[in-house]
Parts: structure tokens; sequence; C-alpha cells
């Protein structure tokens, strides 16, 4: 599918609030997201207002990428958090690395299988990689351990098991593995990553 992939700027909230509800009604939501669609839905515009401009301002914290398809249609997306080395993070305390979480994977089922997925992967990877401040060493993300159709798509883009494990946030008899991305060892010149 012929997608640009870019930033999300900040007068987009309304984009990005109808790309998330629709993220929140796939059949997999329950096990891929924290959220519901009903808790989602009835949020005030302030709140996407705030949501959205968390992941552009100076990008130095957090950014979300989406696939645009021609005529503006959003058909997919991924967010990016820097999470620094020692300090908590928002899913299971404090990483021992400066790296990057990658949250919110969504691709619209017609795009699915189409590369969409893997651009914004690269996408996430690229910027976590150029990130200087702090300098990004790993990017992470959690999957269900039922949702393997999801794992597919991470191990293709780079990801793997790391090994770590946590409960299921709301249902601690489930479980959800790490997956993780290097930062590659040697960076090529000219911004070639090697991704």
């Amino acid at each position: 599918m012929d997608c640009v992939i870019r930033p999300v700027r900040a007068d987009e909230w309304d984009k990005a609030k109808e790309l998330r509800l629709a993220a929140l009604q796939d059949p997999l939501a329950g096990i891929a997201f924290l959220e519901t669609y009903g808790k989602a839905a009835s949020e005030p515009d302030s709140f996407w207002k705030g949501r959205t401009d968390r992941v552009t301002g100076d990008g130095s914290e957090a950014r979300q990428f989406v696939a645009e398809a021609p005529g503006g249609r959003w058909v997919g997306s991924v967010t990016v958090i820097v999470e620094r080395a020692g300090a908590e993070g928002a899913f299971d305390g404090a990483p021992e690395v400066d790296q990057t979480h990658v949250v919110g994977v969504f691709v619209r089922p017609e795009a699915r299988g189409t590369g969409v997925a893997q651009e914004l992967f690269r996408a996430a990877l690229e910027w976590s990689w150029a990130l200087t401040d702090p300098r990004i060493e790993r990017a992470r993300l959690y999957v269900h351990e039922r949702n393997g159709r999801a794992e597919a798509l991470y191990a293709k883009a780079g990801f793997l098991r790391s090994g770590k494990t946590v409960a299921m946030p709301g249902n601690p008899s489930e479980t959800e593995y790490e997956m993780v991305a290097e930062r590659p060892r040697e960076l090529g010149a000219g911004g070639d990553r090697g991704l």
C-alpha cells in the first residue's frame, strides 16, 4: 500500500482519536491495549488534544508515527516512548539502559500484509536510534501470550523475546512477553542504520 509514514502533528488530535477508537474496536483489542473502547470514547476533546500534544511537542520524550494513505486516511500508527535508565517505567519499573517502549501498534485490516506495519516500525526504530539525549540502546514492547499474529509481526520487524515476562495488567493469570530490538552495533554512513 502506498502510504506516507510521518510523525503526527498536534493539530491532528481528531484523526489520532478516530484511529485509536478504531484500534480499540479490533477483535484483539482486549489483549493488545490497556484501554477499552467505552472508556476512550467517553473522553472529552481536551483529553485527546493533551494525548496528541504529548507525542508531538519537541519530540524528545515520545513520538507517534502514522501511515497516511492517498486521500489522507490514516491506516496505521505506532507510538514510541523514551524510558530513561533508572527512572520508573510506565509498565514494569526502572529500565537498566536508556530505551524506547513501542506502544499503540495498530494497522487497519485493509492495510495489513501490505508492508505498512514494517514501515511504521522502521520509522519508530530510526527515531529511537537517532536520539542523542539519551542515546537509546534498545527498543522494547510487550505482546500478550495469545497474540501470535502480533508476535510474528514484531519478530519480522527485528524484535525478539528477551525472556522477561510480566502479568497482564488487570488479569494477572495471563502473561505478556517482552520483545526487544537492540541498537545496531554499527551505524552506516549517510544515515543508513542497518535496519
